[in-house]
């Protein structure tokens, strides 16, 4: 059976209306290949198109973002080079999310905590092969938990639900990515995004990512019927919400978004500089520490 091929993102990318605080940091994001440097693992579920750091860097400058979490994809499968190499060259401006298995040692992880990574993620998503092995789940929890790193989940929103019981018990950080996948069309009081933030109020290890707009808009372009969403989670637990474009958007089905748009949902989201400084700049440097050197005006002053 031939392996699906992903839509490429916007060429167009618009400046955003909004400009964001310097240091801002895009805190869910990919670099796909190429391919020829940075092969795509032999079992992935799909083939994206190239989306070099090259082409990421031109992003960032018309985004008016400085710092990125990369997040590896699944299609490299547990090769992290791609990520690691980019880091490298970020002088201390990204950190990543490392794929891993059973067969990393404690070793292996020392070594991606050296090359920046902070974090291993998984996914239990039907489309990009369901639950892991949850054996193996554990043996790496095992491994990163001495490193202070987190879990970074990738959930349908079900998901949310049935492994409740599991989430409550992570003895690590965790991060749940795209807002649980819940549909907007749903609404806020679907049982998913109800759990969703009792999870976030009750537990303290406990983080959302406010990414993937686009990924449970039901009325599309640009996207607004997912601020409701946003704000409720941001109300439940500002310290622990992470923003991020999800820059090439791999596996989209519907409509494919303008990464200026998204940028333009944040004033949206969160009104008050404030609590933009505290979700683009504060929060993820205390989970990433990034060690670029910036840090907003009330970080600065904590200090």
């Amino acid at each position: 059976m031939p392996i699906p091929v992903c839509r490429a993102p916007d060429p167009d990318t618009r400046p955003p209306r909004y400009q964001p605080p310097p240091g801002a940091c895009d805190a869910h994001c990919h670099i796909f290949g190429p391919a020829n440097r940075y092969p795509y693992a032999p079992d992935r579920s799909y083939t994206p198109p190239d989306a070099p750091l090259e082409r990421f860097r031109e992003l960032q400058v018309i985004l008016g973002l400085k710092r990125a979490v990369l997040v590896n994809a699944s299609c490299h499968g547990r090769d992290n080079r791609v990520i690691t190499d980019a880091i490298a060259q970020s002088g201390g401006a990204y950190r990543g999310v490392a794929n891993a298995d059973g067969t990393f040692t404690e070793r292996d992880f020392e070594r991606l905590h050296t090359a920046g990574c902070r974090g291993v993620r998984f996914n239990f998503v039907k489309h990009l092969g369901g639950v892991p092995d949850l054996d193996e789940f554990h043996q790496v929890l095992q491994r990163i938990q001495p490193l202070g790193w987190h879990l970074d989940l990738h959930f349908d929103a079900g998901d949310l639900l049935e492994f409740g019981a599991l989430l409550r018990r992570l003895p690590v950080a965790f991060i749940i990515d795209h807002m649980g996948r819940v549909p907007t069309a749903a609404g806020i009081t679907q049982p998913a995004f109800q759990e969703l933030l009792a999870l976030l109020r009750a537990n303290e290890r406990c983080w959302v990512k406010i990414s993937g707009s686009e990924r449970i808009s039901a009325a599309g372009p640009p996207f607004t019927d997912a601020v409701p969403f946003v704000q409720a989670l941001v109300a439940a637990a500002p310290d622990r919400i992470l923003w991020g474009t999800d820059w090439p958007h791999p596996n989209i089905s519907k409509h494919m978004p303008n990464d200026g748009d998204l940028v333009d949902l944040i004033p949206l989201m969160m009104p008050e500089p404030a609590m933009q400084r505290r979700i683009l700049i504060d929060n993820p440097q205390r989970l990433y520490q990034f060690t670029d050197g910036t840090m907003s005006s009330a970080t600065a002053a904590a200090r």
